[in-house]
């Protein structure tokens, strides 16, 4: 039998800077999330990043998993959204 997995859709948007990217990734690995998929770029000096990460062992609840990212990217739009809720809400 499959494993299920519980994923989530992590955005981040603002100024870029250096280390953006290592700091979201060392907010979700300290809440035991794994990185599955991520794609970012640089749009006129904007800092555009969705990741995708799995949650099935996550330690902490979803929004706190949020608050800690926002910490760490101080300054940053955060959004963590259940990879259910995600596709309810862009379902045509």
């Amino acid at each position: 039998m499959d494993k299920i997995v519980e994923k989530a859709v992590v955005t981040v948007v603002g100024k870029d800077a250096v280390g953006i990217l290592a700091k979201v990734s060392k907010a979700c690995a300290d809440a035991n999330a794994n990185v599955i998929e991520v794609t970012q770029s640089v749009l006129n000096e904007i800092f555009c990043m969705i990741m995708i990460i799995d949650i099935t062992k996550l330690t902490i609840p979803i929004d706190k998993l949020q608050k800690n990212i926002a910490a760490e990217a101080k300054g940053m739009t955060i959004h963590v959204m259940h990879e259910d809720i995600f596709n309810a809400m862009h379902r045509i």
